[in-house]
């Protein structure tokens, strides 16, 4: 295929400059990674990076095709490992959260979501370096399942950000790290097929955006493939605090910019 192909297949996507495409890149392959198991802050790189470059809506609507499809993969990798008391308890909280974010898009300033976006972030952080607890495993709280499955939903629809919410709920079981991971990857492949309909009724699965996507769709499964690969292998000592630096920078140039933009 010629040079002249690629350049009018990019000119039909969202990536008008080299910046934008890397930006599309680099995000993501993070999130591939951690749709393959190691979430956590790659996860929660995506729509912040690309956020740099677009507007958060559109950068969460352009993921959400490549997400579909990790979870597809995801879901075949971790099969037969899955908690399903916390799925019954938290899944349609976390519908109630996306059902809130679809109706207020339109009218939330994007300021707002950039804000929204980088204080997540950083809360994330601050959760991260928080010391947890080593007491045993508690049963699910219907309320702490319906509290932070709502928030998981609604910063799962504006950002793809709903990790750290979905986190403070289930981590404190301590369930077995498949069953876990298991556990996870069914309840984002469950939110993310929810959203694509609030995201069609804002017209933000457009061709372009659909284009955009399948660009990035090769980059997307070659992550997940690594991602499990390295989840089974890999010392988190040195390269988690890495990325936590790196949620942290891009979470107070989001903060940043929501700042200035609402001002």
């Amino acid at each position: 295929m010629s040079l002249a192909f690629f350049s009018d297949l990019l000119g039909q996507t969202h990536f008008a400059d080299p910046a934008t495409l890397l930006a599309g890149l680099a995000a993501v392959a993070l999130v591939g990674l951690s749709k393959g198991g190691l979430g956590g802050a790659f996860a929660l790189m995506g729509v912040p990076v690309l956020a740099l470059v677009m507007p958060p809506v559109q950068a969460a609507a352009l993921l959400l095709p490549l997400l579909l499809m990790m979870d597809a993969m995801s879901l075949w990798v971790w099969r037969g490992f899955f908690h399903k008391r916390t799925l019954v308890a938290i899944l349609p909280a976390a519908i109630l959260g996306i059902a809130v974010g679809g109706l207020t898009a339109a009218v939330t300033p994007e300021g707002l979501v950039r804000l929204i976006v980088g204080l997540v972030a950083l809360g994330f952080v601050l959760r991260s370096l928080w010391p947890t607890s080593t007491s045993a495993s508690r049963a699910p709280s219907r309320a702490s399942a319906w509290f932070w499955g709502a928030v998981a939903g609604f910063t799962s629809f504006v950002a793809h950000a709903g990790g750290p919410p979905y986190q403070v709920h289930t981590l404190p079981l301590r369930l077995d790290p498949r069953v876990y991971t298991g556990t996870a990857v069914i309840f984002f492949a469950v939110v993310n097929v929810v959203k694509v309909l609030p995201y069609a009724a804002l017209g933000q699965l457009d061709t372009r955006t659909l284009v955009s996507a399948a660009v990035l769709l090769p980059v997307a499964a070659v992550a997940v493939l690594v991602g499990a690969a390295l989840v089974r292998r890999m010392r988190p000592a040195v390269f988690y605090p890495f990325m936590l630096a790196m949620v942290a920078l891009v979470g107070l140039r989001l903060v940043y910019d929501g700042l200035r933009g609402l001002a």
